[in-house]
């Protein structure tokens, strides 16, 4: 078993009843399935049920894996209309289990891998179901940062540039071979960054429905999960990176989109609508440059995907699926390209 699938739970259990309140062992860890860069566990103690996430061993990209900011972020939250899980601690010493980890609480729930939900049976729960995913989204970005003590995780101004700027820098560094598609991609978005608007707000940076942990029985969002990406920035970021996953091929990746599906026939609102709705709650009007938000973040996840598969030829990659990531790199490129050049 690679370490990237394993605690040591023998050193684990007394630290953490040393340092999170009425945490008792004995204890077993057990590794979720899927998600391709912080590998989780769900501890199950004899004080009851947690989840450990932590940074994957080895050699990482300079400001990757960030969970000391899934944390910060989610302890600033914890008050907020934001469903979030409850953090209890986090271990910045790499010395515990060779890499950084903190502990929140576990939560039952459902969580959705195919935005045409085939496990809803009834059109009205689906449509409800993508409406409280944008609802949730607008509550998020309604959030004033310095309410909640983040006004510093973020620097304000240039979002996109600084964005593209640390993404092509993180391509780069996990570049395994020339795609001209990512190649357009990187000099259009370069060369078509929109004006500052003066937005900002706490941007999720993975928003997406695989992310989101939905109530045992009912259409309702009790926690938004994975943080790793979060930041302040612009939120049209995170609206057109849901949007994006909306358009993805229904087979052939983990989080199956809607391309190709006749929403309609399910229930399903149309991106018109999902946007329209995010829109009416945050008090916007019409959204410019669509085409660029969409296209960036299909850059954007290229980039990651990018990544993902360089950790796999390394032996650090925390899912089994990260060595087929590379493959989506080109098709994910040619897809921003192809929006760019028909308009949103």
């Amino acid at each position: 078993m690679q370490q990237v699938d394993s605690i040591d739970i023998d050193v684990l259990v007394p630290y953490l009843e040393q340092h999170v309140l009425g945490f008792k062992g004995p204890a077993t860890a057990e590794k979720f399935p899927g998600g391709q860069s912080n590998p989780t566990f769900k501890i199950s103690a004899a004080s009851g049920q947690y989840v450990l996430r932590r940074q994957p061993p080895g050699k990482l990209l300079k400001s990757a894996h960030a969970v000391d900011r899934e944390y910060r972020v989610l302890n600033a939250l914890n008050d907020s209309a934001v469903p979030v899980a409850k953090v209890f601690h986090l271990c910045e010493d790499t010395q515990i289990l060779g890499s950084m980890f903190y502990l929140m609480e576990y939560l039952p729930g459902r969580v959705f891998w195919d935005s045409a939900l085939p496990e809803i049976a009834d059109n009205a729960a689906r449509a409800r179901i993508h409406f409280q995913v944008v609802e949730v989204l607008a509550t998020l970005h309604s959030v004033n940062p310095a309410n909640v003590g983040l006004e510093d995780y973020g620097r304000p101004g240039n979002y996109y540039q600084r964005q593209i700027d640390r993404w092509v820098t993180q391509y780069r560094a996990s570049e395994m071979g020339a795609i001209d598609a990512m190649e357009e991609l990187i000099v259009w978005l370069s060369a078509h960054v929109p004006a500052n608007d003066g937005s900002l707000s706490i941007a999720h940076g993975d928003f997406r429905l695989d992310n989101l942990m939905f109530h045992p029985e009912r259409e309702e969002i009790i926690a938004v999960l994975d943080w790793e990406l979060s930041t302040l920035g612009h939120p049209l970021a995170d609206l057109a990176y849901h949007c994006m996953q909306l358009r993805m091929p229904s087979e052939g990746l983990a989080m199956k989109g809607l391309a190709g599906i006749d929403t309609a026939a399910l229930g399903i609102p149309s991106e018109k609508e999902l946007v329209t709705r995010y829109c009416e709650i945050r008090g916007i009007g019409p959204i410019a440059n669509w085409e660029f938000y969409l296209a960036f973040s299909f850059f954007r996840l290229a980039a990651i995907a990018q990544g993902v598969a360089k950790r796999a030829s390394q032996g650090n990659a925390s899912s089994k699926q990260a060595q087929t990531a590379g493959a989506f790199v080109q098709p994910l490129a040619v897809s921003g390209m192809q929006i760019i050049k028909d308009g949103a």
